[in-house]
């Protein structure tokens, strides 16, 4: 949803800029609300999945890789998204938009690779 809702904004965002439809400004302003309410939804499940997932599988030692890899991109998603919710930096924010737009492109394109690891058959 996060992923999903994040790419139809930045198209629209896109397009609101080119076209003189008002349609692409609600769209945009619309995606961005569901953005940031699936982003509280997924914060509650992320604070879930350090002890039922994260620190089992660390002590376990299995998917540290990856699995950092993952903390960190939420970690950076998390530390732009407070950025561009709070700082009203006009210097900053297109900095902190495109890290967020990366880290975001980069936890979904993570997110599978991370599963299939993790599901994969040690010797």
């Amino acid at each position: 949803m996060l992923f999903l809702t994040g790419a139809v904004w930045l198209v629209a965002d896109w397009q609101k800029d080119i076209s003189p439809d008002e349609v692409w400004q609600q769209l945009a302003a619309t995606m961005l609300m569901v953005h940031g309410g699936a982003a509280m939804i997924t914060l509650l499940l992320l604070g879930a999945l350090i002890p039922i997932h994260l620190l089992r599988s660390w002590r376990a030692a299995k998917n540290r890789i990856s699995g950092s890899v993952m903390v960190a991109f939420n970690a950076v998603l998390i530390v732009t998204a407070f950025g561009l919710y709070y700082l009203g930096s006009e210097a900053v924010r297109p900095w902190m938009s495109w890290i967020h737009i990366a880290a975001g492109i980069s936890v979904a394109l993570s997110f599978p690779v991370h599963i299939l690891l993790g599901r994969r058959k040690l010797p």
